[in-house]
């Protein structure tokens, strides 16, 4: 199972480059072992036209490296702080992708303005708060972690319904139920915030979209009432 999984968590991160997500080492992806409570995540620094299956890092739910002969990467602190508040997160991406940190480091939420955006996230992607001097001194990407927790726990955002974020004035993280379904949201994520830009420097008054145009897309393709797409016959 887990040689399965450093597999997927290997190919997850080769999307990124292929979907020009990240440039030089700027990005990684991970996903959990539920059963026995391990991560495998990207190395640290490692170039992703190198990387290779056996270069993926197993660590514990405190950071421990179990398996690997790299450093995990130096954002696994903040992957596990998001699986330890969400039992439905399977695999976490993180990049700095162009439009996405552009909303981020002008610390502003993603608005969401169409149905492109409520195909996958039910509400606007906020941005968290400022981190402090003692969060930013400490154990930083601990505390990253913790603030991305923070923001959906004191705005009620379930984090399944809109599973990203954008971490004030540094860039997107996002997740799903594993790791190829996580780089597939963050594509969709910098797509969204390549139109929410250019669609607020058209109208500034950034009109939202309808509540109920927003649920209708959301939930014609999320939960249990779904429609979208082909039904299986068995």
């Amino acid at each position: 199972m887990l040689e399965e999984l450093k597999k997927t968590v290997f190919e997850a991160n080769e999307l990124l480059p292929k979907y020009k997500m990240v440039t030089f080492t700027w990005g990684n992806v991970s996903g959990i072992d539920k059963k026995r409570n391990l991560i495998v995540i990207k190395p640290s620094g490692i170039e992703y036209r190198t990387m290779r299956v056996e270069d993926m890092v197993v660590v514990d739910m405190n950071g421990n490296v179990v398996e690997g002969n790299y450093a995990p990467s130096s954002d696994t602190d903040t992957h596990i702080e998001l699986y330890k508040a969400c039992p439905y997160i399977g695999g976490i991406v993180h990049t700095h992708s162009r439009y996405a940190t552009s909303w981020a480091q002008a610390c502003e939420d993603i608005p969401a303005l169409g149905t492109t955006h409520a195909d996958d996230f039910h509400g606007a992607i906020p941005c968290t708060r400022a981190m402090t001097h003692v969060e930013i001194e400490g154990k930083y990407e601990k505390e990253t972690g913790k603030v991305i927790v923070e923001t959906f726990h004191d705005r009620d955002i379930d984090m399944m319904a809109v599973p990203g974020v954008l971490v004030h004035s540094h860039g997107p993280f996002v997740w799903e139920k594993d790791p190829k379904t996580a780089v597939k949201k963050a594509v969709i994520l910098e797509e969204i915030a390549f139109m929410a830009y250019h669609s607020v420097t058209l109208n500034n008054k950034q009109t939202k979209m309808q509540q109920e145009l927003l649920d209708k897309h959301f939930l014609r393709k999320h939960g249990a009432h779904a429609y979208y797409g082909q039904r299986s016959n068995v």
